[in-house]
């Protein structure tokens, strides 16, 4: 059974949501406070997290940014807010969809299963990961230094704090330096997944991942995008 934890303020939405996925061999714990679902997730360790946006203590977009930092399962955003803004900005916070309350129970269902599936396709080839990458020594690219044994990188001399999705993105991309990766070619060698054409989240992630390494958000020169191609990594671009 898939176990769920579904941070939601409304009793009766949470009851009636808890009761229909339990139908369908998921366990849903609800907890009602943004600010305690750190604690409840930590100590349940769900497969999955459900987020309201509008919460007590602290709201789903904060919560979502930080549990991304820490935590790398899906993480969903369930909301009554239709707003294209709130969309972008749950992705950009690290979200893996976003999902409207008045989508049908069904469609949730289906759409949560989805990311099941992924998450567990991905856990399938984690162990190899890992492994793989202690074989190898440290990579640099002018200021920037990558050592895969002891999961750390340095730019300019100064640690940067990366979650292990965002180092084996990092590390993916650095050992193809100079060649364009199509998410496809991501989403398989990082999750064991296919491109869907819709899943977001390695552009949200080399977001991130930008973001950390001081690239441009704008005009990228470090981590560029090649329009309708994919991401490359630029290995002379870390010189200064």
């Amino acid at each position: 059974m898939n176990k769920i934890v579904f941070v939601e303020d409304d009793p009766e939405v949470g009851a009636l949501i808890a009761a229909y996925l339990g139908k369908h061999d998921m366990d849903v714990i609800v907890e009602p406070r943004g600010d305690r679902a750190e604690e409840v997730i930590a100590r349940e360790k769900p497969e999955l997290v459900l987020l309201d946006i509008m919460l007590p203590g602290k709201d789903g977009m904060t919560l979502c940014r930080d549990l991304r930092n820490q935590w790398s399962g899906p993480i969903v955003l369930l909301t009554s807010l239709d707003s294209d803004m709130n969309h972008i900005l749950s992705l950009e916070m690290g979200a893996n969809d976003y999902i409207l309350k008045t989508t049908p129970p069904a469609v949730l269902l289906a759409r949560l299963r989805l990311h099941f599936r992924q998450r567990n396709s991905a856990s399938t080839v984690a162990e190899p990961v890992t492994p793989s990458l202690k074989q190898h020594k440290t990579i640099s690219f002018g200021t920037l230094s990558i050592d895969p044994v002891n999961r750390q990188v340095l730019l300019a001399g100064q640690q940067v704090a990366l979650s292990t999705a965002d180092f084996e993105l990092l590390w993916e991309l650095a050992t193809h330096a100079g060649q364009i990766m199509d998410r496809d070619a991501l989403l398989k060698n990082l999750r064991g997944v296919s491109y869907d054409g819709m899943d977001r989240s390695v552009d949200v992630a080399i977001s991130r991942l930008r973001k950390k390494l001081l690239d441009s958000a704008t005009e990228p020169y470090r981590i560029k995008t090649v329009r309708n191609k994919g991401y490359l990594f630029a290995p002379h671009a870390w010189d200064n």
